[in-house]
């Protein structure tokens, strides 16, 4: 029942905008032994920026594996399920890179992510998208959604010094933890 793409066409990019949920996994490559990675991201939603082309604002919290892995190896999957009444599931396949705030890309593309700077955003990622393949979800519950959480807004005003925004975007520069 998977139906493969080479691009987001206007339906998969109308699913993938009504999400509050996404799932990135990565996995290291090297000689080291280490484990993949899967973190669900629902503050900041996936933003597709063109029909090969996706990316997200990521903030702190557990680890930075990501960063990690697709430094080592860039291999990026990314999954949003429907679980609204179509069920549905979007897999994209490609390769990412991370950028950091000051980066050109991200400020090509500040527009599409004007509502989702924080004072507390630690990178952004952008996937090339090389497959998409989409699947009947049918096993995925329906579940309403109710409201996003600000548990991570609380811990980072707590833990973490606020980056300063200047015309409605964090600038550069490493996140310091309060003493």
């Amino acid at each position: 029942m998977a139906e493969w793409f080479t691009s987001i066409d206007d339906r998969v990019r109308e699913t993938i905008e009504q999400q509050h949920v996404f799932f990135v996994a990565t996995a290291p490559s090297g000689p080291e032994p280490g484990w993949p990675n899967l973190s669900p991201k629902g503050r900041t939603l996936l933003r597709v920026l063109g029909p090969n082309l996706v990316g997200y604002l990521d903030y702190p919290g557990s680890g930075n594996e990501t960063a990690k892995h697709v430094e080592e190896n860039g291999l990026v999957t990314l999954m949003v399920c429907n679980f609204g009444p179509t069920a549905g599931i979007t897999r994209l396949y490609g390769r990412g890179r991370r950028a950091d705030l000051d980066d050109p890309e991200l400020a090509a593309h500040r527009e599409a992510f004007r509502d989702d700077f924080h004072p507390y955003v630690r990178q952004a990622f952008f996937i090339d998208v090389e497959k998409v393949q989409t699947s009947c979800g049918y096993a995925v519950p329906r579940m309403e959604f109710v409201a996003d959480r600000d548990t991570l807004d609380r811990w980072c005003e707590k833990k973490m010094v606020p980056r300063e925004m200047v015309d409605g975007v964090p600038q550069a520069g490493e996140l310091v933890r309060k003493p």
